[in-house]
């Protein structure tokens, strides 16, 4: 029989969890392919955190073992690592071993349909298993699909101990506490009122080379598409200064890299109280302001990135920031979504083809040698043929360095999904074949200026298939192959920078020979 539910909600941003220092790595559950790779960050069947030695440090038959599922985009990631953080606070040990933990977290996608049931198809997996065998396991639906579905999801599955939203990530631990006292499923997706309360120490990241840094949550935007600003709630700012420590804590514990992270983070600070005391009226704070005081801080990583921006708020003041600041690679990634006005409009996006064709023109002038990727999906409702054709001579005409593609999926609770002008899932498939295909020869050809060049990489793994191959990203986050003399040579690289001469360029990756290699 189904066991009560109570419903957890919350005010204040009450994330004081305590976070011991530390690192974990994260390993694909299936190796995608390159088009896979670029739809959905984690990969096609999402990324199983693996933290090295963690399972070593306490025997098999510990009681106390999580396993983190994660689908998604880098926001999930970063969820997650707050909620390794969490739950090794209360205790936890991580393993990759689904059969031996006794806390399974899926943390969920719900952007595109497929992504969603693949969560309930994994979901359903344990809960049998758990039925027959593994009573004890506590299941945690938490990310998107647990914000969206909410106490549904524990009547559909009864198996199910907690669901929690993006917000109630950092309180896993003290949500399972609750679960083990009471015995009864909780559901904690109420949206936290309040300005963001910081935690009080770092996370478990997921790399020891590179780390994500949220600067702000949620997102106010209204596309008619989307289901983000539901299942993740309004925007709501960081503190600049507490962004900046924890940029600082980063460097301290050894990362060369921070990428600061937003669903929308051109709309950073407009949350935030205050005006600008140049006499320009603007905010006191903006995410201009806000990588100018990261990236000029001399304690910084030698590299900040920063993703996902949106076209009706880039400026030429940002481009401007960016141009001033060696930190800051010169790689931009700017969804478009459709090369079509009357789309775009319908979306309500907020600008124009043109619009998106200027910005980007604009930072070309500033920094010629950057790398520019999008995000676009074919099949929008009521989308002709023609509207379609725009869209790839968009991608041709810009000359982008790679473009995410998808076919629109309805999602529930947005204005398009009920549109009578649905497009015909066989002419979504079409159009979005030939999109890539686009995209692939744009990006072939774009590559090609990097062949011959010197670039600095920042080594960040060895190839699981060949360990004398170390890979790294450029300045433009161009994944770069190195073969090296041993093992160990490759293996030495991880965490360092190499200067190297490129000598192949494909369309989403080079190869270069090593010149030199700095600590």
């Amino acid at each position: 029989p189904p066991r009560s539910c109570r419903i957890i909600g919350g005010r204040g941003w009450d994330n004081s969890v305590v976070a011991p220092q530390g690192w974990v790595r994260v390993r694909a559950v299936s190796t995608p392919s390159a088009e896979e790779e670029s739809s959905l960050f984690c990969g096609p069947d999402g990324q199983v955190m693996d933290r090295p030695g963690g399972v070593s440090l306490v025997s098999e038959s510990a009681s106390k073992l999580y396993h983190i599922h994660t689908m998604g985009c880098q926001m999930n990631l970063a969820d997650s690592e707050r909620m390794a953080g969490a739950l090794e606070a209360e205790g936890y040990v991580c393993t990759p071993d689904i059969d031996m933990a006794s806390v399974v977290v899926y943390n969920t996608c719900s952007i595109r349909d497929k992504a969603e049931q693949k969560v309930y198809s994994a979901v359903g997996r344990i809960a049998a298993k758990k039925r027959k065998s593994m009573g004890d396991t506590r299941i945690v639906v938490a990310g998107c699909v647990a914000q969206q579905e909410g106490e549904a999801l524990l009547r559909r599955i009864p198996e199910l101990d907690l669901v929690i939203g993006p917000q109630h990530a950092p309180s896993i631990g003290h949500l399972l506490a609750q679960v083990e006292t009471t015995d009864a499923q909780l559901c904690a997706t109420e949206e936290i009122d309040g300005p963001v309360a910081e935690d009080v120490t770092a996370p478990k990241r997921d790399s020891s080379v590179s780390a994500w840094v949220n600067v702000i949550y949620g997102c106010n935007e209204s596309c008619t598409y989307c289901i983000v600003p539901s299942v993740r709630g309004s925007e709501k700012s960081r503190d600049a200064d507490a962004v900046l420590r924890e940029v600082i804590a980063c460097a301290e514990a050894g990362y060369q890299e921070v990428t600061l992270l937003g669903q929308n983070i051109d709309a950073y600070g407009r949350d935030l109280p205050g005006v600008a005391d140049d006499g320009s009226g603007r905010r006191l704070w903006t995410f201009s302001d806000l990588l100018r005081k990261v990236a000029s801080d001399p304690l910084c990583p030698p590299r900040v990135r920063f993703a996902t921006s949106h076209p009706r708020y880039f400026t030429r003041r940002l481009v401007d920031t960016i141009a001033e600041l060696p930190r800051v690679c010169r790689y931009f990634h700017i969804p478009f979504q459709s090369g079509d006005d009357e789309v775009l409009r319908r979306m309500a996006r907020g600008y124009t083809a043109q619009r998106y064709e200027d910005i980007l023109a604009y930072v070309r002038e500033k920094m010629p040698d950057c790398s520019i990727t999008a995000d676009a999906f074919v099949g929008f409702p009521g989308e002709t043929e023609e509207q379609f054709e725009r869209t790839c001579d968009l991608v041709r005409r810009c000359k982008l360095d790679s473009v995410n593609t998808a076919a629109y999926s309805p999602r529930p609770g947005t204005p398009a999904a009920v549109w009578d002008d649905q497009v015909a899932d066989l002419i979504k498939q079409d159009r979005l074949q030939r999109l890539n295909a686009v995209v692939a020869e744009v990006a072939e050809e774009a590559s090609q200026r990097w062949l011959g060049t010197e670039q600095w990489l920042l080594f960040e793994g060895v190839d699981a298939k060949d360990a004398c191959i170390a890979w790294g990203r450029t300045d433009g986050n161009r994944k770069t192959w190195v073969r090296c003399a041993s093992e160990a040579e490759a293996e030495g690289l991880v965490g360092k920078f190499g200067r190297v001469t490129i000598t192949e360029a494909r369309a989403f990756s080079l190869s270069g020979d090593l010149l030199e290699v700095v600590s």
